[in-house]
């Protein structure tokens, strides 16, 4: 499988998320990057929209469903959201939506810190894997990958994807 370049995405991407905001009347909106990957692809979208503004960060290990199976990442960082949140229109941007649980992790820490306007979700890959009824509003594309195949994001600089194959042995 041939993956997309992030850079041939993204300016589409930001002509659809320019689109989505007009047509919800949303003139000022804060840009929140789950961490790693997220965060890479908000800087990215905020330079292809002409935009230097502060980037917020989720890091969403402490509220994910499967923190006590999987344990604690070792690099796992405090979040931070430099603006409020209540009462804010929030553009939350992540690379990969598969099974829609790092989301909801971010909504509910989100959530946390106040209570925003709107969230608009923006993804670079959609891989059509949901496990919870969470769909991006904007999406550079959509995937469908064989079990046992996931994507990586590397960056940040440049943004490139990996199709990686699981070791199905080491899950047996």
């Amino acid at each position: 499988m041939i993956l997309p370049s992030p850079a041939d995405l993204l300016p589409a991407m930001a002509r659809e998320l320019k689109a989505h905001l007009a047509r919800h009347d949303i003139a000022a909106a804060r840009f929140i990057g789950i961490r790693t990957g997220g965060v890479w692809v908000a800087q990215a979208l905020l330079a292809e929209l002409g935009r230097q503004e502060e980037l917020g960060t989720l890091d969403v290990s402490f509220y994910r469903d499967d923190f006590t199976r999987s344990g604690l990442h070792p690099q796992v960082r405090p979040s931070e959201l430099p603006f409020e949140i209540d009462s804010q229109h929030l553009v939350l941007i992540d690379d990969v939506l598969m099974s829609g649980r790092t989301i909801r992790a971010a909504l509910n820490e989100l959530f946390d810190y106040g209570r925003p306007a709107s969230v608009t979700l923006v993804c670079l890959l959609d891989l059509d894997a949901r496990e919870l009824p969470i769909r991006p509003d904007v999406v550079g594309t959509t995937l469908f990958l064989p079990a046992g195949q996931r994507v990586k994001l590397t960056g940040p600089a440049p943004l490139t994807l990996e199709l990686r194959c699981l070791d199905t042995q080491a899950q047996q």
